[in-house]
């Protein structure tokens, strides 16, 4: 086997265990960790056959310990998601085998097939992307799985909201001041509850001005499957755009995934409140967030510029509620 890099060397058992569901006469013959990622480990396998031809394959294997104690229940969640998305338009990756509790590898792990395409995380064409993204959710959103996953969880309250340094003091208490209100009453839909840019794979075209330019190729990391509101997991791509790109990228999301005939909240406060909720939930993981996207090509985007584009944003959604 040959390393493409060291760090992404796959440990002994688990190089085992994916052999054994591989072709005969198959081996990995180079392995490459896949970055950007929080919560596990990312390793794209390239598979080579008898006949010289090869295909790809990707790992993922929770090592975290702040993860580890989740990941049967989290490697279960996206295998029914893989399996159900099996027989949609979706372009998820296909299931090759899995184990949840480490009963054959050093760490809980699944093995699935890879799908063409790259995360594109730049500023550029930004505003070309926007409406591929929402008309994905949009289609997520329409499946309906015969057996429904679990109900989300939202971790984030009042009193663990973490108001950035030099934010608008104001501004915060005012959306603290939201999540205090009841959950609004909602209409339960199938949800990715990650779906943002780092999770979605675009074609690009090499040459520009040549074809019909990008197009998704692939959504990926099922782990979070739940059964909730739309609003969640717009307002979840909303603050993943707004902190990537800018505050009005936001709004345009939300707009756009309307315009692609998804549904949100029926009253303008029951809308606040998610948009709101889910902006809060990143003041809890601003460093974690921002290092995965200098890693993925964004050195920029330090934890501060981060933070500072959070209180813009929920500035924003506080002036202007859709």
């Amino acid at each position: 086997m040959t390393n493409h890099d060291d760090a992404a060397a796959v440990r002994p058992l688990t190089l085992a265990w994916v052999s054994r569901h591989l072709a005969d006469g198959e081996r990995i013959v180079r392995t490459e960790a896949l970055h950007g990622g929080i919560t596990a480990e990312m390793r794209r396998l390239t598979v080579g056959g008898r006949d010289g031809s090869t295909r790809a394959l990707v790992l993922r294997s929770f090592v975290d310990p702040v993860y580890l104690a989740h990941a049967g229940e989290l490697l279960e969640r996206e295998v029914g998601a893989l399996r159900l998305l099996a027989g949609t338009d979706v372009p998820a990756p296909g299931l090759v085998a899995v184990d949840p509790t480490a009963a054959r590898c050093e760490y809980p792990s699944l093995l699935m097939t890879h799908l063409p395409g790259r995360s594109v995380l730049a500023d550029a064409g930004v505003a070309a992307r926007v409406p591929l993204l929402a008309r994905q959710l949009a289609a997520i959103h329409t499946v309906r799985p015969a057996q429904r996953p679990r109900e989300y969880v939202a971790l984030t309250t009042a009193d663990t909201v973490v108001v950035p340094e030099g934010a608008d003091a104001a501004a915060w208490a005012a959306a603290i001041d939201v999540l205090r209100r009841p959950v609004p009453s909602w209409q339960g839909r199938f949800l990715h509850r990650d779906f943002q840019p780092g999770n979605v794979l675009f074609e690009v075209p090499t040459s520009p001005g040549v074809g019909a330019g990008e197009r998704i190729s692939g959504v990926v990391d099922w782990a979070s499957t739940s059964w909730g509101p739309t609003d969640l997991d717009v307002a979840h791509c909303s603050t993943n755009l707004a902190l990537l790109h800018g505050p009005e990228w936001g709004r345009r999301f939300t707009e756009a995934y309307q315009e692609a005939g998804g549904e949100l909240a029926g009253t303008a406060s029951e809308r606040l409140y998610w948009r709101l909720r889910s902006a809060l939930a990143f003041s809890e993981e601003v460093e974690p967030v921002a290092r995965a996207w200098r890693e993925a090509g964004r050195p920029e985007l330090t934890a501060r510029a981060v933070e500072q584009r959070l209180d813009a944003y929920v500035t924003a959604v506080l002036d202007a509620p859709a």
